[in-house]
């Protein structure tokens, strides 16, 4: 798994990338210090911001900073940690809706990374936006919490479906992901105009894919203000 070269925390920890990561992470620490951020979304405006990714190393950067760690593949639709991490998916989030005993003994995988477990996607349900806004969902989250100091879920667009605005309802707060050489800036409102209407707490966005100069990495961590 640390040689997946996407996990920049992992392959190169001193990179102006993975350093940016661990920012993003002191940012997180101090916008919780007056409201609790044990439960966090990570979403994006469309495809192919790099959400799954950006998440991952984030994840990295959080148990590297001795932070117990859960990582959720709660995008039902298209998941990819399991890939990210080189895991199997054949248990994960959708066991635990539907098996007592899973919900009792997450399926967590380890990745190799103290301090940070996986819990993959797991199969395909037909109904992914159902189960995510679930009572299940909440029993689950909570069993989660027991085991970490902060679970992390991945999800999908929320342009595009309804499933981070109906999870980030039962969390601590939303985390968004733009591309800066893709996301179009009408996406990138819609989408906060989707979450502030879901009354979920966005905590902040991640500007992916800047390109690497002497004053910036290849990420750059900004705060809600800067969609108004």
């Amino acid at each position: 798994m640390t040689n997946q070269p996407n996990l920049v925390t992992c392959t190169n920890p001193r990179s102006p990338a993975a350093e940016a990561f661990r920012t993003l992470r002191t940012n997180l620490y101090f916008s919780s210090l007056d409201q609790a951020l044990e439960t966090l979304v990570c979403t994006s405006a469309a495809p192919g911001a790099g959400k799954s990714t950006t998440l991952g190393n984030l994840a990295v950067a959080m148990a590297q900073g001795e932070k117990r760690t859960i990582l959720v593949d709660a995008d039902l639709r298209r998941p990819s940690l399991h890939k990210l991490f080189e895991i199997s998916n054949s248990q994960g989030l959708t066991t635990m809706a539907v098996d007592d005993n899973a919900l009792a003994e997450p399926p967590l995988v380890e990745t190799g990374v103290e301090n940070l477990w996986v819990l993959p996607s797991g199969p395909t349900p037909p109904n992914p936006a159902e189960i995510l806004g679930s009572c299940r969902m909440e029993e689950i989250i909570a069993a989660l919490q027991t085991r970490a100091d902060i679970v992390l879920f991945d999800a999908p667009p929320v342009v595009a479906v309804t499933d981070a605005a109906v999870l980030g309802t039962k969390v601590d707060g939303v985390l968004l992901v733009v591309r800066a050489d893709q996301t179009r800036r009408e996406h990138a409102l819609r989408a906060k105009e989707l979450l502030e209407k879901a009354k979920v707490r966005l905590v902040g966005v991640v500007l992916n894919n800047v390109p690497l100069d002497q004053s910036m990495g290849g990420y750059y961590a900004t705060e809600e203000e800067g969609l108004s």
